[in-house]
């Protein structure tokens, strides 16, 4: 999978992501301060919930802002199968005989999306997943406590 190509593709996704964000953001902060948020009585909280709801969409955009920036600014690097998996690696990791692919940034974890027929998604060395495969290298296996349980990843490629 071409990483470059990759990153272009979460960039285009992150925009609309960002794009639609915003527009939420509007229409939640116009609900809040239109003619209609004015309390009809003093159990009325239209407003203020409405206000509460721009507020978190504005905060989302700006990290989508942030996580766009870093991709935009991002030197692609391919590693070898000797190489230790760390920020930009691109990872695929098998799991009780299903494949995934997970890309390690340093922001962003969550987003997804599907390239050239394969589903990526993000993670950050924040998460569980992310933390257990910092360090490993193709052929290793990455132990990832979930709860009480512990599941087994191996470590299939690493680019």
């Amino acid at each position: 999978m071409n990483k470059k190509k990759l990153v272009e593709a979460f960039i285009v996704q992150l925009e609309a992501d960002l794009m639609a964000m915003k527009e939420a953001a509007r229409a939640a902060h116009e609900a809040a301060t239109g003619e209609e948020s004015k309390p009809e009585n003093e159990y009325d909280t239209f407003g203020l919930e409405a206000s509460y709801l721009a507020g978190a969409q504005a905060k989302r955009a700006g990290e989508i802002d942030e996580v766009l920036a870093m991709f935009r600014s991002l030197t692609v690097r391919e590693f070898g199968v000797t190489d230790p998996i760390q920020a930009t690696s691109l990872v695929e990791i098998s799991s009780v005989g299903k494949k995934s692919h997970v890309f390690l940034m340093p922001k962003g974890g969550g987003v997804t999306l599907k390239h050239e027929g394969v589903t990526v998604q993000l993670i950050t060395p924040n998460s569980s997943i992310g933390e257990a495969l910092v360090g490993l290298k193709v052929g290793d296996v990455a132990d990832v406590e979930i709860g009480d349980n512990t599941k087994e990843y191996q470590i299939l490629s690493h680019h």
